[in-house]
């Protein structure tokens, strides 16, 4: 998503158009590699003329065609980059085959355990996700826009208009193909539209197309990655004709009891749990959720890797599982492991334990790192479903991305997986979710909750095509820190890691993401320093162009007396807890320490505990609970666990007050707290 003058993120409420436009903001951040150009002025009406203009040329409505766009790619053009599957520009027009062809479709980064058990480890991952050499037609839209047209397909990808063009003259041929006329009115394109989502059957095409008529209802405004101002006037009372859905002939995906909520498309594609050789079992574990244990967290994480190939793993019983995999093109949900049951996924047994792990079709860097709109409704629909249904916090200690869980041991820490990665766009997310991101706390609120606006934030990313290669530029949710107010110092480092710190986009060493809370450590002038890691560390926080909110809540600090506190990878319960025969877990503290006098902001406090499932047999089964207590806390860009009796929980406003302090207002270094 290239860079934009305005936040793209519509405001809460969704970015509907109430007369007030989309306000224009300031200077883009100086990242570690260089600032990306400064883009132009907005412009308030070039984009939305190419919209016209192809909407008058192919007799579409003009309202249908910026709809349909905008639940592709909220107008955006991306550059002429492609999708994480292949799609190009407004229109998400695909062409897979010629944006993947030579995409390494792998693995996330890391080589960790997906099981994160030590009493009983889980299958290796693959070297590669095997894609499909047959592409569906959902996965080539625009080269039947190229016949159509007769504009290049080269053009097709990287002129906004010619793609607008093309998606236009694709609404056309699906209200031919169904035998209706080209008509002005909305309502009579309802079919069409669900027949451009590309979905083969009727559920996961109604649920598109009522996403498109919903925008048209509701209406939206906003500028563009390329500071393009496009408005979509509300509709409050269209009421589309259903009906044509019914003679399009798509097939019926059987529910099969699928835990969905009834606004997305959802299949059954189950995860095999099977007996293997030698006692062994895979590809995840039974269980009595919520009943036995609760679920806390939810995982965001990229398949890196396409639709079909992704849905073949997860049906190989000596595989891995996760509980959902959400689809790229047009949001279609497959389950595959029941909530109540535990599945194989996030490198991390006790979050598997307590979670349900989310893949999203994707890659984290390759070949570029957009993801629709139309996935982005679905995930947050389902995320909303099932926090509602387990009583599950919506915020960022609750609502994890892979790359926050932490490592089981030291030893695990450097092969943990790195996913959805840092083009993943948190602020819209939770705004999708209805907990957007704001200022909870004036200055005095003794933490930061980290808000870049995400396509003027741009850090300086190596390595998306080949190691140590500069990625494009892009904008991104996360925010880089240093060891001191000043860019040209060194970042900060990761000592569990074990190497020095990189700009590699699969390096978390210093690196804080939308939506996380830290305690606030000092000011210097247009500089903010947080405990992280067990250190200050430092990010640029320009007033004109902040990239996070003040705000309040608890944190912990070591008790009285102690000098540090161990720093764990999981809650697990005390040796006296398990019963005999069955043998205790190691708690094996992270090579990482909370020091006197720093302090970490809370998400949970919880209790030790250990779901044992050695065996295939489920009624060996069983939840080990203990009288230890610890807090989950937001340590560095993982969360991490304490000990509740090494440490004092109290409130971030009892903190010392950390004022902004003008370069040179204090002589001490980087001492301008007060």
């Amino acid at each position: 998503m290239r860079g934009s003058v305005t936040d793209p993120t519509p405001p809460a409420g969704g970015g509907r158009v109430r007369g007030t436009a989309v306000a224009a903001s300031a200077a883009l951040l100086l990242p570690l590699l260089g600032a990306a150009p400064a883009p132009d002025p907005v412009d308030t009406g070039t984009l939305q003329r190419a919209f016209a203009a192809a909407a008058d040329a192919h007799h579409v409505p003009p309202d249908v065609l910026l709809a349909v766009s905008y639940l592709q790619s909220r107008w955006n053009t991306h550059g002429g980059t492609p999708s994480v599957l292949g799609g190009y520009g407004p229109l998400h027009l695909t062409d897979a085959r010629a944006a993947l062809g030579a995409a390494r479709e792998h693995l996330a980064a890391g080589t960790e355990d997906p099981r994160g058990d030590s009493a009983r480890p889980g299958p290796r991952p693959r070297a590669r996700v095997r894609a499909r050499s047959a592409l569906p037609a959902r996965l080539r839209t625009l080269p039947r826009a190229a016949r159509l047209t007769g504009i290049a397909s080269v053009e097709l990808r990287t002129d906004p208009a010619a793609n607008i063009a093309g998606g236009a003259a694709l609404l056309a041929e699906a209200q031919h193909d169904l035998g209706e006329p080209l008509s002005r009115n909305p309502a009579d394109w309802y079919g069409a539209v669900a027949r451009f989502s590309g979905a083969d059957d009727t559920a996961t095409a109604a649920a598109y197309a009522n996403d498109v008529f919903d925008v048209l209802r509701t209406g939206e405004e906003r500028v563009t990655d390329e500071g393009q101002r496009v408005i979509l006037a509300a509709r409050p009372h269209l009421t589309p004709r259903t009906a044509q859905l019914r003679l399009m002939g798509l097939r019926t995906l059987p529910a099969d009891g699928t835990e969905c909520p009834g606004t997305v498309s959802c299949v059954w594609v189950p995860a095999p749990y099977t007996r293997l050789a030698d006692g062994d079992h895979g590809n995840h574990d039974l269980g009595d959720r919520p009943g036995t244990q609760s679920i806390r967290y939810i995982v965001v994480h990229d398949t890196e890797g396409a639709w079909d190939g992704v849905l073949d793993l997860v049906r190989d019983p000596a595989y891995v599982s996760w509980n959902y995999t959400v689809r790229s093109t047009d949001g279609l949900i497959a389950q595959h492991v029941r909530a109540k049951d535990v599945a194989w996924h996030s490198g991390n047994w006790y979050v598997n334990a307590k979670s349900v792990g989310i893949e999203h079709e994707g890659f984290l860097a390759s070949p570029d790192a957009w993801y629709t709109e139309a996935m982005y409704r679905s995930s947050a629909r389902l995320v909303r479903y099932l926090a509602r249904t387990y009583g599950i916090p919506l915020d960022r200690q609750h609502i994890l991305g892979h790359d926050n869980v932490p490592g089981t041991t030291a030893a695990t820490i450097p092969g943990m997986h790195t996913d959805p990665g840092p083009y993943w766009d948190w602020r819209h997310y939770f705004e999708l979710l209805d907990h957007p991101f704001r200022r909870t706390a004036d200055g005095g609120g003794g933490l930061v909750t980290i808000r870049p606006k995400y396509a003027s934030n741009r850090p300086g990313y190596t390595g998306c095509a080949a190691p140590g290669e500069p990625c494009p530029g892009h904008g991104s949710g996360e925010v880089r820190l240093y060891t001191d107010h000043d860019e040209r110092s060194a970042p900060v480092r990761d000592i569990g890691l074990g190497r020095a710190p990189t700009t590699g986009v699969n390096d978390l060493s210093s690196r804080v993401s939308t939506g996380q809370q830290y305690a606030v450590a000092g000011r210097w002038g247009d500089w903010t320093a947080i405990w992280y890691l067990g250190r200050e560390a430092w990010f640029r926080d320009p007033g004109d162009a902040p990239v996070a909110v003040s705000a309040s809540g608890r944190v912990v600090t070591p008790r009285d007396g102690l000098a540090g506190v161990p720093v764990y990878g999981r809650a697990y319960p005390e040796k006296e807890a398990y019963p005999a025969g069955m043998p205790a877990q190691p708690v094996e503290p992270l090579p990482y320490t909370v020091p006197a006098g720093q302090r970490y902001v809370v998400g949970d406090e919880v209790p030790g505990e250990y779901y044992s499932a050695v065996a295939f047999s489920d009624d060996s089964h069983r939840v080990v609970s203990g009288t230890d207590l610890y807090y989950e806390i937001q340590y560095g860009h993982r969360v991490a666990f304490v000990r509740a009796a090494d440490v004092r929980s109290e409130p971030s406003s009892r903190l010392s007050p950390a004022g902004r302090v003008p370069p040179g207002a204090a002589s001490a270094g980087r001492t301008g707290r007060r």
